[in-house]
């Protein structure tokens, strides 16, 4: 069974992790939701989710995917964070999967994952890192890693993500059967 790992820090965006965490699980992917602290975590928009463990315990684990859903200050919290850098720095190197949405994608530009890439983002967040190459696309790919716009996006992000762990079929059974 694939599995991803959801990053989740007080002040991120709920829609794009609940959306990811949803269709990941629809589509039989293990997911674990990790906190950057014990306990409940308060989203973006005052949403109290409960991750499933912390991120210090799964340091120890290996996933297939990372994905970080965006939000503020939520995406600052995980840019600012030694292990989170760290950790989408070693998926990256180790040919997993590194995903981020909406603010989040300046946490990978920030580990150095995106120079001389193509990636999205929500607008202005990737203004500061100049070597990325900035698309205006809803779901960027580039390699082993895929980034995406906002909230707006994170239906067509999650899919993406769904189809690179378990493959094209799935993604259409997932989809046929969300009614889009």
């Amino acid at each position: 069974m694939k599995t991803a790992l959801i990053l989740f820090a007080d002040g991120s965006e709920e829609l794009e992790a609940v959306t990811v965490i949803n269709i990941l699980r629809r589509g039989g992917v293990e997911v674990t939701v990790a906190g950057l602290h014990e306990g409940p975590h308060r989203g973006s928009r005052g949403t109290v989710l409960v991750p499933d463990t912390t991120l210090d315990k799964t340091l120890a684990h290996q996933y297939d995917m990372v994905v970080l859903p965006g939000g503020q200050p939520g995406a600052d919290h995980l840019k600012a964070d030694a292990r989170v850098l760290k950790l989408v720095r070693q998926m990256s190197e180790s040919g997993k999967q590194v995903a981020a949405i909406c603010a989040a994608p300046s946490v990978l530009a920030e580990a150095g994952l995106l120079d001389g890439r193509r990636a999205t983002s929500f607008p202005t967040c990737l203004d500061e890192y100049p070597k990325v190459q900035l698309q205006s696309a809803a779901v960027v790919e580039d390699g082993n890693i895929v980034t995406s716009r906002g909230p707006g996006t994170a239906m067509d992000f999650a899919l993406v993500l769904l189809e690179r762990l378990v493959g094209h079929a799935k993604r259409q059974e997932v989809e046929a059967g969300l009614v889009r």
